[in-house]
């Protein structure tokens, strides 16, 4: 396929607004153990972008706002009932000592964690403002 990029990391990167985004940096690293590798603040102190990296994957960040295109099409959880659109799925090696490490930080738990069926062991939370994550052991790249 000639569309997909032949030389990066990772091919797909979510991205995640947040009302507080440099809280939200910090509690990201510190409750689920992604690392900063870039942030781009604006004047005002909101975020204008942020790349957090996790292995070899990375979610990118910014400050919510309704200012620009993009941002006028997303919505946060708060806005629309607590509910989601999307998630992020983070492979993991020990899905418990992530638990441990997410609730110690305060994450909500919204799934248990349990053994999957087809294979590997996660749970879901929510962050410091709604957004939802699940981790777990089911490395989908082995098991196709």
């Amino acid at each position: 396929m000639s569309e997909l990029a032949a030389d990066t990391r990772s091919t797909l990167v979510p991205c995640v607004r947040y009302r507080n985004a440099p809280l939200a940096i910090e509690w990201l690293c510190k409750a689920f153990g992604f690392e900063k590798l870039a942030v781009y603040p604006n004047e005002d102190g909101s975020i204008a972008h942020a790349q957090l990296g996790f292995g070899n994957g990375m979610v990118m960040l910014g400050s919510a706002d309704n200012a620009s295109e993009w941002g006028r099409m997303v919505r946060q959880p708060e806005e629309i009932g607590g509910r989601v659109t999307q998630s992020s799925y983070v492979v993991v090696n020990d899905a418990d000592a992530l638990l441990a490490r997410a609730q110690a930080a305060g994450a909500e738990i919204v799934i248990p964690i349990a053994d999957a069926a087809y294979g590997g062991r996660g749970f879901s939370c929510k962050d410091i403002e709604g957004h939802l994550w699940s981790f777990g052991t089911y490395d989908p790249w082995k098991a196709a």
